[in-house]
């Protein structure tokens, strides 16, 4: 999870031109130097869903989805986008591109990639009765729609290796989002039975799964180095074994033991020792990547304006700079806002940003604001996946607030990432549940849009605000990026109100690496080079 800095992309926010993007990535044509059939080992989690590409939105499945698919483009180290199956995307004006692919492009079961196979794929993502969760991405094609089944019409085949796309309206960084694994492309035999492709799927990218039966549920997934790949991520390793651990003590025990070569994710156990335990193996890096926890409206106690009342109570009665520097060592930073400082356009100066700071006696005066519309009855609980290493923190902020405002609160551990997920997605959760964001692509729409406009795929709480909706849809419609900024900043003011999330902290990537392996970069998104690793 990385990166001091990130400089959004202006060429993703022209009105008219070509997107500019160079052909291939400096660090994945290098030659490799260690031994070119070394396998690379890797922490992971079990992914909440077959690895369908417009049917993951978490960190688990996105992981391995990132390095089986090559979509249009893909993001440096840096967060700048390259080329990647596109030649070139022209934007045209703010609502139609053009897409051209380079030839000869395959998929590991021969099939070469066309137009069609990211038109099929993106139609696939969209269709209302698919049920997909990142449908929302295809939300601004020609087409879409929330109420029925509908072809997106803004796909239009010019011939094998040409598209174009329209949108309903301008949409001024759909060029940006275009790296994201929701558009990446599908092969024809994916739609002859998705749910069995989704077990052992045939991607494009840099790896490829090493056998049908490479997938060993809640055990771990073996990757191979895809040959016929020849994108600028070209794996200088035989292959990647993603480990699926149950804590982040036991990966950590094997990083030191020699077990294991990458991880991404210290334990809070460990946080306070792990850079003199690795030296230089150590990662601390700024990431675009936010914490909270979410109360779904439809819970007692949290709907109108009751909810509002307590919902800023039980923000402003968590003491983040204590938590963030006793639970995490200074690893975290106090949020002031619902995006990331190291996206282009961030602000510490947002109107009503005051609600995430802890102040127990107003914390006490608006929880007795509530308690006169209706008494609060019961526990306050916070769920959190026990295999993620989320109890410390957890139990923290659930003690400032049991401390704070007098009431019971604790945390409600589930066994693994894909139960909570399952049962935060299917609406059946019954508390308040932990809740972050590792951003898609760098830009701050992608921050808010995803997770608080209406009907949005991971709007967990299912929250929606008609002017949130509004000034949000008037900044992604901007092609000037400080209008559009302006634009966003004003939508955050209203969630700073609403609290559809309670924002707790921006997180650095830390991690490590074995003294096995050499070239180990993390991303601007947080996640390994993997293909950039070498080992030997």
């Amino acid at each position: 999870m990385k990166r001091s800095k990130i400089a959004l992309s202006s060429v993703a926010l022209a009105g008219v031109g070509a997107l500019a993007l160079a052909g291939c990535a400096s660090g994945g044509s290098a030659e490799p130097t260690g031994d070119a059939g070394a396998v690379i080992t890797a922490n992971g989690s079990e992914p909440q869903n077959p690895l369908i590409p417009t049917n993951t939105n978490e960190t688990g499945g996105g992981k391995i989805i990132d390095e089986i698919f090559a979509g249009l483009i893909y993001y440096d180290a840096e967060g700048e986008p390259v080329n990647d199956v596109a030649e070139e995307i022209e934007v045209v004006d703010p609502q139609n591109l053009k897409v051209t692919l380079k030839e000869g492009q395959k998929f590991t079961n021969g099939e070469e990639v066309t137009a069609d196979n990211f038109i099929n794929a993106w139609n696939y993502g969209a269709l209302l009765s698919n049920e997909q969760l990142s449908s929302y991405f295809f939300e601004d094609i020609e087409g879409f729609s929330w109420d029925e089944d509908s072809e997106l019409t803004g796909l239009e085949q010019v011939d094998d290796y040409t598209f174009t796309i329209a949108l309903n309206k301008p949409a001024s960084d759909f060029a940006l989002r275009l790296g994201y694994s929701a558009f990446y492309p599908l092969p024809d035999v994916a739609f002859e039975d998705m749910d069995a492709f989704g077990e052992s799927p045939i991607g494009n990218g840099p790896y490829k799964l090493a056998s049908d039966d490479a997938w060993k549920h809640d055990v771990e997934i073996n990757l191979v180095k895809n040959e016929d790949y020849t994108g600028g991520r070209e794996a200088q390793n035989a292959g990647l074994d993603i480990i699926f651990y149950a804590s982040q003590d036991a990966a950590y025990a094997d990083l030191l033991a020699g077990n294991l070569d990458v991880l991404d994710a210290i334990p809070d156990s460990a946080l306070a020792t792990y850079e003199s335990d690795l030296g230089e193996r150590a990662v601390n890096q700024p990431a675009a990547i936010f914490q909270s926890f979410t109360i779904p409206e439809r819970l007692a106690h949290f709907s109108g304006e009751e909810g509002q009342l307590r919902r800023q109570a039980l923000s402003m009665a968590i003491n983040r700079p204590e938590i963030t520097e006793t639970i995490f060592q200074g690893t975290r930073t106090p949020a002031s806002d619902f995006t990331s400082p190291v996206i282009a356009g961030w602000s510490d100066d947002l109107t009503g940003a005051e609600v995430l700071e802890y102040d127990p006696e107003k914390a006490k005066e608006l929880w007795a604001q509530a308690d006169a519309i209706s008494p609060w009855t019961g526990s306050f609980q916070i769920a959190y996946n026990s295999d993620g290493g989320h109890q410390s923190w957890v139990d923290a902020v659930t003690n400032s607030i049991k401390n704070t405002l007098g009431i019971d609160a604790s945390g409600a551990p589930y066994v693994d990432f894909a139960s909570l997920r399952t049962d935060v997605t299917t609406d059946v959760i019954q508390t308040a549940f932990r809740t972050g964001w590792q951003a898609d692509y760098p830009g701050l729409y992608n921050f808010l849009g995803p997770l608080y406009a209406t009907n949005a795929g991971s709007n967990d709480g299912d929250y929606s605000n008609p002017e949130f909706d509004t000034l949000l849809n008037e900044g992604i419609s901007s092609t000037d990026l400080g209008d559009a900024n302006a634009k966003f900043q004003a939508a955050q003011e209203i969630l700073l109100q609403d609290l559809p999330a309670t924002p707790l902290w921006y997180s650095n990537v830390n991690g490590g690496f074995a003294d096995t392996v050499d070239n180990v970069e993390f991303g601007w998104n947080s996640v390994p080079l993997y293909y950039a690793i070498t080992k030997g």
